[in-house]
Parts: structure tokens; sequence; C-alpha cells
């Protein structure tokens, strides 16, 4: 495994600034990701654990503090800009699948790819698809599929764009136990072929798969393993 960072939070802060108080929901944590980990970031609801993962994502923007991303600072970038860079370096998978209805599962996965340069964009979609082994699925529409091939298609969507990081939002939330598992399979396969995952996990069954955690605290990071 390499050791180069592919991530390093130093001193983030979010604060939201309302007419009678300050919310602190991050209150300043660091900490480095190096390339091919597999990290857990866990905390209970209101933890700061999801506004955590925003400014990750490139979502958001630190109040304080700096982000850099593949030995970029994007902490103070424009929203435009902010935007590219998720484009090119960032997958998500989340809870909720997040797919376009009438769209079948080969243009779910391929739609990314619109907003680039990539060449032949459809074969690469159908490439992710037969990765996470929805080979016969790609004309069927969402409503068409289980829940964990729909999980399975907003993994093929996350990969599609070969980000630098995949940035999974409790991705077997909305699963039943045995599909959660194949989910979670596929997802620690994927860790194995070299690539860096975060998963945002209130469950401990998910946190523990992974080889690392974060664990945030009203906004602060009180544990790393």
């Amino acid at each position: 495994m390499s050791s180069t960072s592919v991530i390093e939070a130093c001193n983030l802060k979010r604060h939201y600034h309302l007419p009678s108080e300050t919310i602190k929901a991050l209150d300043g944590v660091s900490f480095s990701i190096q390339k091919g980990e597999l990290v857990a970031i866990t905390g209970p609801s209101g933890s700061g654990k999801s506004t955590l993962m925003n400014l990750l994502g490139c979502l958001d923007r630190p109040s304080e503090g700096s982000y850099t991303l593949n030995g970029n600072d994007v902490s103070k970038l424009s929203k435009d800009a902010l935007s590219e860079v998720r484009n090119q370096n960032i997958g998500f998978v989340f809870q909720s699948f997040q797919l376009l209805p009438r769209l079948n599962a080969l243009e779910n996965v391929e739609l990314p790819l619109l907003y680039g340069d990539w060449p032949d964009s459809a074969s690469r979609a159908a490439a992710c698809l037969t990765m996470v082994g929805l080979e016969n699925r790609m004309s069927h529409l969402p409503n068409e599929l289980s829940g964990g091939q729909k999980q399975r298609v907003a993994i093929a969507r996350a990969l599609v764009n070969d980000p630098s990081i995949l940035l999974a939002d409790e991705p077997t939330g909305n699963l039943d136990t045995k599909t959660g598992t194949e989910i979670l399979k596929l997802l620690t396969d994927l860790h194995s072929e070299g690539r860096t995952i975060l998963i945002v996990t209130h469950d401990e069954e998910v946190a523990r798969i992974c080889t690392r955690r974060i664990h945030v605290l009203d906004g602060l990071l009180v544990e790393k393993k």
C-alpha cells in the first residue's frame, strides 16, 4: 500500500452563525488518509460526521482550516471549481441510491461522464456495471431493480470517473441484512484492488470491516484507530 496522502485535513471547522448563537458543527479536526485505505467515519446523530462528509466530498467549504485533496488545497475554491473537483476526484454512494427514475442503469452510470471529456462513455459505464455484477441489468429502470441492485448501480456510477476516493454515506442503511452484507463484500473487494474508500456510518458491523476509524463527537475528533 502506498503511503501517499490522498486527504490532509488540518484544523477543519464549520460554524453556522445564527442571530442568537453560533453552531459549531465541526470545531477543529485534523487527520490524514493514505492512498488505498478503507476508513470508517463514525459518530452519533448530530456529532458532525455528516458535516465532515460534506467537506471531504467538496459539497461545502470549511469556515476555517485547510483541506488538501491529492496535494491541492481546495478549502477556498469557488463553487464552480469545487464542482469540477468533485467530478474528477470523488465518487459518491448514498443510502437512498439517488438514481434518476427515468434513466436505465447504463444511463444512470454514464451520467457523470457527460460533464467531462470521456471518450466512449457508454462503454466505460457498461464496464463499471459489469464490474459490480450487473451486466444483465443495464437496460433496466431503477423501479425494475432490487435494493441491492440499485446500490450496485450507484457504486458503478461512483466508480465510472475513476475517482481518487469513494465516499459512501450509510451504503447499507436501506438494505436488508443479507443484501447489506453483499454490498460490504463488494466494497471490501474494491478496497483490495487499491481503492481509497471512506464509509460514513453509525452501524458497528459496517465500521468493523474498515481498517481504521475516525470517530466524531460534538464536532471534535475524539478517537482514531
